[in-house]
């Protein structure tokens, strides 16, 4: 299916020698290259990793040695790497806007307690695992639509709000299952009132349903 992909790179239409080069190398070390990465990321990871290790051996043909799973392995490690960073920092990103926009229908208090409770949870779900809980949830999504934001299937997309929920309750007890029910939400979230950046009107978000 990547190796398909290879035909969509700039150049690649073209019959010559380094077209050849790249799909040989392709065909005997991507294998190897997806182990790589699976050692050092998530398995839904794996093949974006080799996809954009090859996008760059292909920019960078002139580079790649004769034996060239060393080099590759190195293009998949500085890949990985820039994954992490980009990740960590949309990670450090979103965790201070869910403590920044957080409201409780109820007490301040309370608010703050399940805010950290919540928190904790999430942090035990890998970062597929909290989109799928928060664009149900708090978007107020059903499975077909948020899988559709996600760019996954329906049913990828109900096994990780699946797999989600059940952390979810593993870590913060059965009252974590009240924080993704769409059909009465808990949880309040404030948003801009324009998109100008004006007041924060306060509101719920989930029972509004999908936005445009």
């Amino acid at each position: 299916m990547i190796l398909a992909g290879l035909a969509t790179l700039p150049g690649m239409n073209t019959d010559d020698a380094e077209r050849h080069r790249l799909e040989a190398a392709f065909t005997a070390y991507a294998p190897r290259v997806w182990g790589y990465a699976r050692r050092h990321a998530e398995h839904h990871e794996c093949d974006d990793v080799v996809a954009e290790t090859f996008a760059i051996a292909w920019r960078r043909i002139d580079r790649m040695p004769s034996e060239p799973l060393p080099w590759l392995l190195v293009v998949a490690r500085n890949v990985l790497a820039n994954r992490r960073r980009t990740a960590e920092r949309a990670d450090r990103l979103w965790f201070a806007a869910v403590r920044e926009l957080w409201q409780h229908v109820d007490s301040p208090e309370e608010g703050v307690a399940e805010r950290d409770s919540f928190l904790r949870a999430l942090e035990a779900c890998t970062r597929v695992e909290r989109e799928a809980l928060l664009l149900v949830a708090w978007e107020g999504l059903t499975p077909g639509q948020a899988a559709a934001v996600a760019g996954c299937s329906t049913r990828a997309f109900t096994v990780r709000l699946h797999r989600a929920r059940r952390r979810l309750v593993a870590t913060a007890g059965q009252d974590a299952a009240a924080f993704t029910d769409t059909a009465e939400p808990r949880l309040r979230l404030v948003r801009p009132s324009s998109p100008a950046g004006g007041p924060l009107r306060r509101g719920p978000i989930a029972a509004e349903g999908p936005r445009p």
